[in-house]
Order: structure tokens, then sequence, then C-alpha cells
């Protein structure tokens, strides 16, 4: 289909997407607006023929209907209905003063919720929110470092990108094709893991620099331990029983992803009621954020639709798939340049983006090596979860400032999210070294 005169099209096409998006231009419109101008050069120079675009309405409606996708909004909808219902707000005063005698108890606290949070609802946004406009006041006032406060609650917030069920691992399944059970079964060791590295981390700290994260004072602890124990119960079996019956239906055969979402969902709104929390403007807001985000989604999949068709069309599937698969190194070369290429993203656009835009690259050249896809895809979710909190585009790190007292300046966020940063690294390497890790859960 393509000659000599196009051999170029291909790596210049790459190039420009990358210009624009760099640029600020709205990545959906980078990728579609990029494929409408070299489909028509290439038109122009006798390269294609306009009938090859008439795949794409075909692709658009391949995802539009695809049955799998449709487990994003339910997710989405669990997960802000247990945000705007307060009922994470609930979850997360409970276990605070529950570990508030332990010096560093409220940020271990955070981390604990945190991971809770990221099983509940798999939205990013919510967990962060939540936790900096709830934590954040209390970790102040009883004297946390500013920066250990800021960099636990950002990252904390965001292991709802690798722990199930994560939206980004229903994209994911979606690109690598492969079964979201195996993704989030393979994901959930990994995910629980890196939660542990952040409370060893947060529990080391607090121990050799006591004045960074001290224990609460007695007056501020509750007052028996029969009342503590009830609020305990009563803040954290519910929505632990809700995680149990998404997931423990996923993992053992029961429901889809799909229909586990919708179990979900409908599982938030009981809750909710439960608690007399099922408001008009809660439910408002709820489906308001749910329509947005997935919007967003399915925008993004149009962009990169036409992109990668045309892409295809001027063979640079196979430019890619040649270059990534003779990398010095093979199978180990792969994974260092699809590594660094991810995480530097990373620095600059959305985790969402760089799924839609690296992954169709990366995974030909990945089966071609036979690597296998269901811990490639742990693997990419494990550092695409480094793009949430790598300054200066990391968006937890913008939802935190969004939410942050004035005192909590930008440098404390950038600064505090650091160590996370590394320990994020590390996990990623150990998954790397241990690939066992996932491919025997799954």
């Amino acid at each position: 289909m393509t000659g000599a005169p196009g051999e170029w099209m291909a790596p210049l096409m790459f190039v420009t997407v990358l210009i624009l998006i760099f640029t600020g231009y709205p990545v959906a419109f980078s990728l579609g607006g990029t494929a409408l101008l070299f489909a028509g050069i290439a038109v122009g120079s006798g390269i294609l023929d306009w009938h090859f675009m008439l795949a794409l309405p075909e692709r658009i409606f391949g995802f539009m209907s695809n049955y799998t996708l449709l487990a994003i909004p339910f997710f989405i909808f669990m997960g802000t209905m247990l945000e705007k219902s307060r009922l994470a707000e609930d979850l997360l005063t409970t276990i605070g003063a529950l570990f508030g005698p332990v010096r560093g108890g409220l940020a271990m606290a955070v981390v604990f919720v945190g991971a809770l949070l990221a099983a509940a609802t798999g939205v990013i946004g919510a967990s962060v929110v939540a936790m900096g406009m709830i934590s954040l006041p209390v970790m102040m006032r009883f004297g946390y470092a500013n920066s250990l406060s800021a960099g636990v609650i950002t990252a904390s917030g965001t292991l709802g990108q690798i722990i199930p069920p994560s939206i980004v691992l229903v994209v994911l399944a979606d690109q690598l094709g492969v079964s979201v059970g195996d993704l989030f079964l393979g994901s959930l060791i990994p995910g629980l893991a890196l939660a542990g590295m952040f409370a060893v981390y947060v529990f080391a700290t607090s121990h050799l620099r006591p004045s960074l994260a001290p224990a609460l004072p007695k007056e501020e602890r509750m007052q028996s331990g029969g009342h503590l124990a009830r609020r305990v119960i009563r803040a954290l079996l519910p929505p632990l029983a809700l995680i149990l019956v998404v997931l423990g239906s996923i993992f053992f055969g029961v429901a889809t992803a799909t229909e586990a979402g919708a179990l979900g969902a409908l599982g938030a709104m009981v809750l909710a009621a439960i608690n007399r929390r099922l408001t008009r403007p809660a439910l408002k807001e709820t489906m308001d954020g749910t329509l947005r985000l997935t919007t967003m989604v399915m925008v993004l999949l149009i962009g990169s639709a036409a992109f990668s068709l045309v892409f295809r069309g001027l063979n640079g599937d196979i430019w890619i798939e040649d270059v990534l698969t003779n990398l010095p190194g093979g199978v180990i070369g792969l994974l260092i340049v699809a590594n660094l290429a991810i995480f530097i993203l990373g620095f600059f656009i959305d985790f969402f983006e760089i799924a839609f835009i690296i992954l169709p690259l990366l995974v030909p050249a990945a089966r071609a090596l036979g690597i296998d896809m269901v811990w490639f895809g742990v693997m990419v979710g494990m550092n695409l979860q480094t793009s949430f909190l790598t300054p200066p585009f990391g968006f937890a790190l913008f939802y935190l400032r969004g939410v942050a007292p004035p005192e909590v300046k930008t440098s404390d966020i950038y600064r505090g999210v650091v160590p996370f940063i590394i320990i994020q690294l590390l996990a990623l390497l150990l998954l790397i070294l241990f690939p066992g890790i996932v491919t025997h859960a799954s």
C-alpha cells in the first residue's frame, strides 16, 4: 500500500502527534486531527485511497458496543457515589481514630484507607480529594510535616490505579485483548504489596524522625474501646462487604467485570440510602461526574481509533514493531524502552492518553517476543501510576493542590511525593524481576 515516498510518513505522523500534545492541544483532537491531516496527504500522494477510511466508523461502532468497556461508567459511579455520600469520609475519620495512638498513625491510616478506597472506587480524583479535605487539616493540626502529609495523601490516593477494580485496568485489558478478571487478579497482590511498602516507609520515617509524624495526644483519641469498636464496624464493614462482593464475583467467575460494576454501583446507592445520604444533590453530582469522565474516555477512544487506523495504513505498525523487536537485549531491551517511555510521558500527559497512544504501539512487539500479556498489563499499570505523581503535571498533585490549605505550598507537595515515586519504581523493578507475582495469581 505504501512505497518509498511514504516511508517517512509514519514516523513523521508519530512525531507530529507528540508535538501537538506537548504544546497543550487536547489529546483526543491531536490524535484525530493528525489522523485526518495525514490521511489527506496520503490520499493526495496516492499512498492511500479514501475508501480506506470507511473502516473508521466500523471501529468506532466496535468499541461503542464493547460490553467490557461498559464497566467503566459503573465503577466510576460506584466510587463517586461513595465519595459524594460521605461514606468515604466516615471511613477515613474512623480509621484515623483507630490508628491515632501510634506514632505516624494518621499517615498509616491514610495508606490503609487509600487502599480500601482504591478497592471500593477505582477513581483517583475522588480518593485524593476526599483524603486531602479530611486528613490534611487534621495532620497539620497535630504537627505532621506538610511534605510527608501531602506525599502520603497523593500516593495513597493513586492506589486506585493498580488495586482492582481499577478503571485503568479495564482500559488496559481492552487494549491488550485479555480478560479483565485475569488482569484484576494479577494486579491484586502487586497493588496490596505497594500499599504495604508505603506503610513501611511511613512507619520507618515516623520512628526515625518522630517530629515529622507524632502520635495523637491522649485527649484527642476516642473515649472508649467499645465506642471505637462500634464505630469501626459501622464505618468499615459495609464498604468492605461491597468490595468483597464486587471483586469476589469477578474472581470466582460468577459475574463479568461489567456485571460486577453494575452490582457495585447499585450497592453504593444502597449503602448511601441506608445511611440516609442518597440525596438528590449527591445523585446529581455522581451522575454528572460519571458522565464527564466516561465521555472523556470515549472521545479519546475515537481519536486513538482514527490515529491507529491511518498509522497502520501507512505501515507505521510494521515500522514500530521492527524497531522494538530488534532492540539490543530482546525482551529486556523492549521492557526498558517501554517503561522509560511510559515514565517520561507521565510527566506531561494523563494515564488514559498514554494507554491509548503508547499501548497500541507496544503490544504487537510484546506479543512477537512472547511476553505474557497479563503480566505486561500489570507492569504497565504499575508504571502508569507514577504518571499521577510525577511533577510538574501529575494529576494527583493538582487534585491535592485544589483542596489543600494555603499553608501547604506547591513545593511541599512536590517534595513530599519524591520518596513515594522512588518506592513505586522499586515496586516496578521487583515486578519485572519476579513476574511470578502476577502470573501465579492469574
